[in-house]
């Protein structure tokens, strides 16, 4: 099985709410954050919207809130590749609170890949699948 992709996040004031921890709907951005990370390592930038003649589309986000953090703890951001579709790909998370060393979320997204164009949806590019098959051969 391989390994998932880490990356660590620091939670600031403004990541928090009313109650003084980071609002659950930061936990998506912050692995969000971290997806750009893998991805731009796997050769895929997707903020390049101008240079490329596809779209990625985030179709559903799910996350179960699992424990609190504070402003100026780190989290550590664990992002997988857990199915590949022929124009999808869902992407598995969770986020661990460095301090506490307690799982603070857990969630996935599912990514569409679209041709710019049409809006229609369209195969994954053949390189970066192949860099996420190289990654996770357990997905072939």
């Amino acid at each position: 099985m391989s390994e998932p992709y880490r990356g660590t996040i620091k939670v600031r004031f403004a990541d928090t709410d009313a109650n003084g921890h980071a609002f659950f709907a930061n936990y998506l951005v912050f692995a969000d954050e971290v997806l750009g990370e893998y991805w731009g390592e796997l050769g895929l930038d997707v903020s390049d919207v101008v240079g490329q003649d596809f779209l990625t589309f985030t179709v559903n986000a799910n996350i179960d809130f699992l424990g609190e953090s504070l402003a100026g703890d780190t989290l550590e951001v664990e992002v997988k590749s857990e199915r590949i579709g022929n124009s999808s790909v869902v992407i598995g998370f969770s986020l661990r609170n460095l301090r506490t060393e307690e799982l603070t979320g857990r969630g996935s997204f599912t990514y569409v890949f679209v041709d710019k164009q049409t809006r229609k949806s369209c195969p994954i590019p053949a390189h970066f699948r192949a860099a996420l098959i190289d990654r996770h051969p357990e997905l072939a």
